[in-house]
This record gives C-alpha cells, structure tokens and sequence, in this order.
C-alpha cells in the first residue's frame, strides 16, 4: 500500500455509550473525560449530537480543547434539517445550526454529514436547492450564519476565523437515488456520496464524487450490533487502499456506469457505527492497523504504550 496517498482517517460515530464504559474506557474513568480519552485511541469521531439538537458554542469550545492537536471531527447535519424540513426551505435552518457553534471548532472540522430519512425519495430539484445552499469555506459558513434567526440569539458563534475549505457528504436509504442523474447532481458540486454498509438494509454505493470518500460501516451482518471480522476488514482495506491512491475498485457498486474523474489521490473518512456491543472501537483500530494509520490500542486491542 506504498505511494502518495489521500490523508486517512478512521474513526467511530459517537463516543458516548454505556456499554463501552469498563471495556473500551477504563474503569472508573469519569463520562466527562471519554472524550479525552477516544480521541486519543482514534484519529477521528463523528460528532452526532449535532443531529439530534442544536449544540451550545460552550460546547463545541470544549470538544476542541479536549481532543489533540491533529485530531478530526466529522458533524452531523441538524434533523431538522434533513428530517424535519426534508430539506425544504433550510436557508434559515441551516444558519442557525452554522451559527450554534460548530465554526468554534476550527481546524478540527472535518466533513459534514447529512444523512436523508429512509422515506425520501430523489427529488431533483429540491437538491438542487440544498446543495447549492451548503457552504464551500469558513467564510461563506460564517455569512450564512449571520442570517440566523432570533432563536439564536445570545447563544450564537460568529468570530472571524482563517479560511478553511469545507466538505460535504450525503447518506442516502432511499432507492429512488439510486439513479446516476443523482450521482451526477453530486459530482457537478462536489459532493461526496456516502458509502454506508447497512447489512443490506439501504442502498449500499460507491460512486465517487467528491476528492475524498465517506465512509460508514453500520455493521454488514446485523445493523449497529455485528462487528467485521478479518476477511470483511481486509476487503474493506483494499477497497479504501484504491480510493485514497485516487482509484476506483473494479468491482464497485455503482448507481453511475460513466467512471469516477481521475486524481491523484483522495482523502478518506471512514467511521464504525456498530455501538451496540462496543465492536465499533476495535474494528475501527483493527481497520487503521491495515492501513497504516496509527492508533492508541495494540493488536490486542490493549491500550498501546
């Protein structure tokens, strides 16, 4: 897996779970310092109380301050937003959650995440409509949330900070996007489309749109709870070997047959979401193991020295 590659990251969605505590985390370690703690095993983590509530700039300090330099977060998009909304008429909803904190994190954010609800179906135009609304930098982040409502008055993040490129990336659980006008729409804006392995629940896709690839590994057995074994990681390791060295995998999943643009290399976020029976953590660093991408835990899934 030698050659220039695409940065590589490969994390877990979440980091607060009962049933980790006493196996992934310490003993007696206190649920203030779990995040501390997971942000030193993994380089990165999908930051997903984002979706259930707007999140308090307080916050988003706090996150930042606890994790390492070099560390990533990925965010998840409002429900309102994606659920709620469906996507429809969001200028102001996607100020306020631009405006609730999340610039506070600085060069720890990473992509968003906008998961769809199963019940969407593709609707062209309206997509449309989303995808030219989302931010591409800080800057233009930082105008749109000066657009927020009284809502967020008083509680708002709004300081001026270095211009950083942002990234995007959309779930999808709906057939109807299985369509390549879709995974057209995307690449036009650079968009990523997530590869999401839902044990066969949703469409699983592996068009490449965007100069990086989102990852989600929701369990391929048996949804949040299955974890991967050696021979569904090592697939997992090739496949994301050729996306990071700009490739696509011959044998990809694909709504489009027109083949990916071709790059040097992309970069790859890749998060467990299996929780439930704390597989997530330790397939995530058996994964990075395969990748060359450093972790706090041993081949024994021990905390390394």
């Amino acid at each position: 897996m030698a050659g220039t590659s695409g940065e590589t990251r490969i994390g877990i969605s979440g980091w607060r779970y009962a049933p980790w505590r006493g196996k992934f985390y310490p003993k007696g370690l206190p649920q203030r310092q779990e995040l501390a703690f997971a942000s030193r095993m993994l380089p990165t983590i999908e930051l997903n109380g984002s979706f259930y509530s707007l999140q308090r700039p307080e916050s988003y300090l706090a996150w930042h301050d606890e994790t390492p330099d070099g560390f990533v977060f990925a965010v998840k998009g409002s429900r309102y937003i994606t659920h709620m909304r469906r996507l429809k008429d969001v200028r102001i909803a996607l100020a306020n959650f631009l405006a609730s904190g999340v610039l506070a994190l600085r060069a720890k954010l990473g992509p968003f995440l906008w998961q769809l609800p199963p019940s969407m179906a593709y609707d062209p135009e309206r997509f449309e409509d989303f995808l030219s609304l989302l931010p591409r930098d800080t800057s233009a982040a930082l105008a749109l949330a000066r657009q927020h409502d009284e809502r967020l008055e008083g509680r708002s993040w709004l300081k001026r900070s270095a211009k950083r490129p942002l990234r995007h990336a959309v779930e999808v659980r709906h057939p109807s996007f299985v369509d390549p006008a879709f995974i057209a729409q995307l690449g036009r804006h650079g968009i990523a489309l997530v590869v999401a392995d839902t044990a066969g629940r949703w469409p699983l896709l592996e068009d490449l749109t965007a100069d990086f690839v989102y990852l989600r590994l929701h369990g391929d057995k048996e949804l949040y709870a299955s974890g991967y074994d050696d021979a569904a990681l090592d697939q997992w390791a090739t496949r994301i070997d050729a996306w990071r060295h700009g490739r696509q995998v011959k044998d990809a999943r694909r709504a489009s047959t027109r083949a990916a643009p071709r790059r040097a290399r992309r970069d790859v976020y890749c998060y467990f979401d299996n929780d439930i029976k704390v597989h997530a953590p330790y397939d995530a660093a058996n994964l990075a193991r395969r990748l060359g991408v450093a972790t706090g835990l041993g081949a024994d899934g021990e905390f390394a020295a």
